[in-house]
């Protein structure tokens, strides 16, 4: 059958979960992806107070939904980011403390590390079971992204550097993973130690292949870098824990900003690219379905809705339409067979 079509809730935490939910169903969709911010899911409350679990499943059952993953990705970044203040504005009094930067990154993994525990908790008491796949997405952070152009010269061993301390810091964290039989499943996205296919090779390769770190594929992301994005399925078919659904369009601006965007704001009409609201972007996501068919990811397809130029509600709306005539399931039988001759 399709996959459950979700509604990912980070970029509606200005709505409590209980407003959310009912929007959620009325928009179409079949579930949530929930967000490691605003109410929507809370780490600690889950691990230390014993009713909240419960709690959340009643909001997310009572509007006929169902969840299938967390995701932590404002926290995820401070584990290896060289923080600043910037840094503040995305996470909790308790992991930024007094901002000393190691000690931020080091309170971000152990949160990490309880975000891997709370997701299994959380799973566990879902209504009808737990999912196949328990999965917390997420960002990783980079302390080399600021050597992505490579002027004045990287000298020789810095981003070797940099996959390591990617490593070092988040090994211990895909163990903890491994404890609790839970996935991560980074977004490859510019700022992360991974952002295009040559970049999540080498990522794969610095974490030892450990089977607990695959990806959460966003199209979004590839495109408009002029990564093949259909390519990055089937490099890593088996990789591919969570998919997001997420549009954007490129060589749509003025020519005054290119792809590392000038400067300007989402929604500046000199941008080269931007996010657009699902099928209206350069995406072509027949051919995401169909290699998501060929590599056999039966996961959920979970819209992140992002548009700066339309109404949330709008958009969101169509976008769960679109996904929902779009996807199909795989045939389990050869299409000419009936032609065979016994």
């Amino acid at each position: 059958m399709p996959r459950p079509v979700t509604m990912f809730t980070g970029q509606w935490a200005d709505l409590s979960l209980a407003e959310l939910a009912p929007l959620v169903k009325e928009m179409g969709y079949d579930g949530v992806e929930l967000a490691c911010w605003g109410d929507h899911f809370e780490v600690q409350r889950a691990l230390n107070e014993p009713d909240y679990v419960a709690e959340k499943w009643a909001v997310i059952e009572k509007s006929g939904l169902s969840c299938y993953s967390i995701s932590s990705h404002l926290v995820g970044q401070a584990v290896c980011d060289r923080i600043d203040e910037r840094h503040q504005s995305i996470l909790s009094e308790e992991i930024w403390g007094d901002g000393d930067p190691e000690g931020v990154r080091q309170r971000a993994a152990e949160e990490m590390k309880a975000t891997a525990k709370a997701a299994r908790i959380f799973f566990n008491a879902r209504p009808g079971g737990a999912p196949e796949r328990v999965v917390v997405n997420g960002f990783t952070g980079s302390s080399i992204w600021h050597l992505l152009y490579s002027f004045p010269p990287n000298t020789p061993g810095q981003l070797d550097a940099g996959f390591k301390d990617f490593a070092d810091r988040w090994t211990p964290i895909m163990d903890a993973f491994d404890e609790v039989d839970v996935d991560f499943a980074l977004e490859v996205h510019p700022t992360e130690i991974a952002f295009d296919i040559a970049s999540a090779a080498r990522a794969l390769e610095a974490i030892g292949g450990h089977k607990r770190f695959g990806f959460n594929y966003d199209p979004s992301h590839l495109g408009y870098q002029g990564v093949d994005y259909v390519k990055f399925i089937r490099e890593f078919g088996d990789r591919i824990y969570h998919c997001h659904v997420k549009d954007a369009w490129w060589g749509h601006g003025n020519g005054d900003a290119g792809v590392f965007g000038g400067h300007t704001e989402f929604a500046d009409p000199r941008r080269y690219w931007d996010f657009r609201s699902v099928g209206r972007g350069d995406i072509n996501f027949e051919e995401i379905i169909v290699a998501l068919n060929d590599v056999g990811y039966n996961g959920p397809l979970s819209v992140e809705w992002e548009d700066s130029r339309m109404d949330r509600v709008h958009g969101a709306t169509e976008a769960a339409a679109f996904v929902k005539r779009l996807d199909f399931a795989p045939s389990n039988v050869a299409f000419d067979a009936a032609f065979e001759k016994e």
